[in-house]
């Protein structure tokens, strides 16, 4: 069963899948910090991490302690958003190590977007654990970003200690290709299907155009091949084996990745140590001075969690 915990005070609610007691009291407890406001401050300069037969890859990094962070983009995002930074400079001010990256056809990273797939930013997010990181890490992905993570936990238990995802879009655009009509029927009566494109449709035409205000052209041109894809790296059909401490951070009216997913995603995950935490005003982009109050209580939670028993 799993257990709630309101916390007025935030706006949030944990919901806790083990025996681990749940973030409500420890976070309620932490004040507000002012460190993410000073967007002056000086940041990390940007490397990049060459690789044979792949695109090179733009990324940030500050040197620290153990555990590192790394913050993982959501989808078509780099690594210059309002919660990299924030994390990056939380990170600087504790002394811990910290990368931001983008992935390959993103932002300052080689690489052709067209040809890019859940499977190649999946090899992106294994470079920078493999060959940028050192020691152990907390991964903190955002949307598509968790959904890597997840992939990093399974593929480099070793080095993956703990996870952090925030509005976790697990097996995303798969799920709500599927969701679509096969094929609406000439005979249908149903008038609110003749203006949803269709599995057939997006399969003929090469391409889904999705909706999405977070677009200045107010949409996304998804590539069927993208979707199809996509399909062999879903993870909900199964049990998920990651086995570290777990965080699902997700807002209310995300009207992109419904806040169910990341239920579904920590029924599935093995580890007894899984809370996910509701903002009952947050969207997807879980943005706000509150959610990235949010976060960052919830990274110094699991450092302090962590700090026992990583060297």
């Amino acid at each position: 069963m799993a257990a709630w915990a309101p916390c007025r005070r935030w706006g949030w609610a944990a919901v806790s899948f083990g025996r681990h007691p749940g973030l409500s009291a420890s976070l309620a407890r932490k004040p507000p910090r002012a460190w993410w406001l000073s967007a002056c401050r000086q940041k990390a300069s940007l490397s990049f991490l060459n690789r044979s037969e792949l695109p090179n890859l733009a990324y940030k990094r500050l040197k620290g302690k153990t555990p590192g962070i790394i913050f993982i983009p959501g989808y078509l995002s780099n690594m210059n958003g309002i919660k990299a930074v924030a994390v990056e400079e939380f990170c600087k001010s504790l002394g811990h190590a910290f990368i931001r990256f983008d992935y390959s056809g993103i932002g300052s990273s080689d690489g052709n977007l067209a040809e890019c797939t859940v499977g190649k930013w999946r090899k992106d997010v294994l470079s920078i654990l493999d060959d940028v990181a050192e020691g152990p890490q907390i991964l903190v992905g955002s949307s598509l970003g968790g959904w890597l993570m997840l992939h990093a936990a399974i593929a480099r238990p070793e080095k993956v200690i703990a996870l952090i995802g925030i509005a976790t879009a697990a097996d995303g655009l798969v799920t709500q290709y599927h969701a679509l009509p096969v094929e609406v029927l000439a005979y249908s009566f149903n008038p609110s299907t003749w203006e949803t494109e269709t599995q057939k449709e997006i399969e003929m035409k090469g391409e889904w155009t999705l909706p999405s205000r977070y677009n200045k052209e107010g949409y996304f041109r998804i590539p069927y091949s993208f979707i199809k894809e996509a399909e062999h790296h879903c993870l909900l059909h199964s049990p998920i084996p990651v086995t570290c401490p777990v965080r699902l951070l997700h807002g209310m009216k995300d009207e992109i990745v419904p806040w169910q997913r990341s239920l579904q995603v920590a029924d599935r995950i093995v580890s007894p140590d899984v809370d996910v935490i509701l903002r009952k005003q947050g969207d997807h982009r879980m943005k706000e001075k509150a959610d990235i109050h949010l976060l960052i209580c919830t990274i110094d939670d699991l450092i302090d969690k962590l700090s026992t028993v990583v060297p």
